[in-house]
């Protein structure tokens, strides 16, 4: 299996401490984009937004990075074809390890831009169809009650470990027509890649980052093969289907199954996690879905817009340009806060309130928008509502029985951990179905 070169090791190794230095060099003159570093706003940043907020809609630091915190203008941005994934010269805005080594991992789709981001683009899209995403109801209802059925009768469980992974781990690896026996490993694989997708912050996790990518590659390789030979109803078939006949090479096809299996693992887990844990610290939010399961989908939308897994993305400026009176030189890039966005007290009456009820206002860009706007939003979607929906019929008791532990990584917001009871107190086993 092909490895990290010595050389490019040397170049994480010099590159790493430095990105560090920087960031503490500007934390000290006050830049608050890079205290976003900080544990303390890792691990709780909406003070920290609003801090930004305070300072205009498009603030700019010490250290030249631009930071939007206003719905509109997120959404403009996301939407403006002058912005981009990829600077004029070819740079992505991936950072740090990432981009010493985006060439081998399969997280360049998501940093491409036109035409190479349409191209394969349009290579996943027949999976995720409205029509498709439907049809995998009855799946996805199959696996949360197997699931369900386990916890039944536990004092205690973990919703994150025992439900919410397994959940979202489950369901993308059937979609995509993955072996029981390969199944395995694939939450270690897709936690690895979605790690390095932030940044891998040592040599160790760069080399381990490359080893899950490659045995990922190697694996829908085979399955891709097997595909093309004899079509099945599955997401790597339709796939193998779509490539016929196109200019799109085996490697395309390869990079797509494995981004496509480690966004389906992360947002659906993370969606569930954050979802959970803001009903419950809201205890009327939790008796009203308890008592109107039907609210599932408001549910979703409204954790989607409270605690979104995806805090931020950056787009390149393409060209010199004006955004919202203030000159974007070309190259440089712009932050875009989309958790500050959801929150923005111009768009959202009581913004820092989670509630079901919540009505009017524009969709949250928890997925993006534009050309890049989350392509499998739809299952994700489909995901959490089954599950809010059985949680609240079969588990009406659910509170927390532990502290919950969230990930401490800036970009991705989800739980690692969240220990939760649904027995009555005092009494072991839940109640009735």
């Amino acid at each position: 299996m092909e490895q990290l070169g010595t050389g490019t090791l040397l170049r994480l190794a010099a590159q790493i401490p430095a990105e560090r230095a920087v960031v503490r060099l500007f934390d000290g003159l006050g830049d608050l984009v890079m205290r976003l570093e900080q544990p303390r706003w890792q691990l709780d940043p909406y003070p920290l937004y609003e801090r930004i907020r305070a300072r205009g809609p498009l603030y700019r630091g010490p250290s030249g990075m631009w930071a939007v915190t206003s719905f509109d203008l997120c959404n403009q941005v996301l939407r403006d074809r002058r912005f981009g994934m990829r600077s004029a010269d070819g740079h992505s805005t991936l950072r740090g390890a990432q981009r010493l080594v985006s060439g081998d991992f399969a997280w360049s789709f998501v940093g491409m831009d036109p035409p190479d981001h349409t191209r394969l683009r349009r290579l996943a899209a027949p999976a995720f169809t409205p029509r498709r995403v439907r049809g995998y109801t009855g799946r996805i209802e199959r696996v949360v009650g197997e699931l369900l059925d386990r916890m039944a009768g536990r004092e205690r469980f973990d919703l994150v470990n025992e439900v919410a992974q397994p959940l979202s781990i489950a369901v993308i690896s059937d979609l995509m027509g993955v072996p029981e026996p390969e199944r395995a490993d694939f939450a270690a694989y897709s936690d690895m890649i979605n790690q390095g997708v932030t940044g891998a912050p040592s040599i160790r996790q760069a080399k381990d980052l490359r080893v899950a990518t490659n045995h990922l590659l190697d694996l829908f390789g085979r399955l891709l093969r097997e595909r093309g030979r004899e079509p099945q109803d599955d997401i790597l078939s339709a796939m193998a289907v779509a490539a016929e006949g196109s200019q799109l090479t085996a490697r395309d096809l390869h990079e797509v199954a494995v981004l496509l299996l480690a966004a389906g693992f992360d947002t659906t887990a993370n969606l569930v996690g954050n979802g959970v844990h803001a009903m419950l610290a809201n205890p009327g939010q939790w008796t009203q879905l308890r008592e109107r399961p039907e609210l599932a989908g408001a549910a979703v939308e409204e954790t989607l817009r409270f605690e979104p897994s995806v805090q931020f993305t950056v787009r390149v400026a393409h060209a010199d340009l004006e955004l919202c009176g203030q000159r974007i030189q070309a190259g440089q890039g712009v932050m875009l806060l989309l958790a500050a966005g959801n929150r923005d007290p111009a768009v959202f009456a009581e913004p820092g309130r989670f509630d079901l009820t919540r009505t009017g206002g524009p969709e949250h860009l928890a997925f993006g928008s534009g050309i890049h706007y989350c392509i499998g939003a739809g299952l994700a979607r489909l995901e959490g509502e089954i599950l809010f929906r059985e949680l609240a019929r079969r588990m009406p008791l659910l509170r927390p029985a532990g502290q919950a532990r969230w990930r401490p990584i800036r970009e991705l917001r989800g739980l690692t951990a969240f220990p939760v009871t649904a027995t009555v107190p005092g009494q072991r086993g839940g109640p009735p179905r």
